[in-house]
């Protein structure tokens, strides 16, 4: 099961319409993390297992010098609406779920379907 923290670069009105696909997403606002630093979402995602999504390419570059966990989900979507950013997500939870089951990995840029 592959639930997802959304930063405060993707909407809080995402997180209703990937429970189906990635139950226990939650919002930065959920999780009481709005203005947190990188390396406190870091922390956050990796304690308490969850991939981190998000628009930020800082996180790329956090996910190649120190590894998993977290998985990072880097969002390379510009400006896309949230319609766009459920697209992406849910047209790739497949490859998404092999990702997180793969223990070398630790970084994933989804593509659109």
């Amino acid at each position: 099961m592959t639930k997802l923290p959304l930063d405060e670069n993707l909407s809080w009105r995402l997180v209703d319409n990937l429970q189906p696909s990635f139950p226990g997403t939650r919002h930065v606002d959920e999780l009481g993390l709005r203005g947190a630093t990188d390396n406190q979402l870091w922390e956050v995602a990796r304690r308490d297992g969850f991939v981190l999504g998000s628009k930020d390419d800082d996180f790329r570059q956090l996910a190649l010098l120190r590894g998993a966990p977290p998985k990072i989900l880097v969002l390379a979507i510009g400006n896309t609406g949230n319609a766009g950013v459920l697209e992406l997500l849910i047209g790739n939870a497949g490859r998404i779920e092999t990702f997180v089951a793969d223990p070398t990995e630790s970084l994933l840029v989804p593509r659109a379907a």
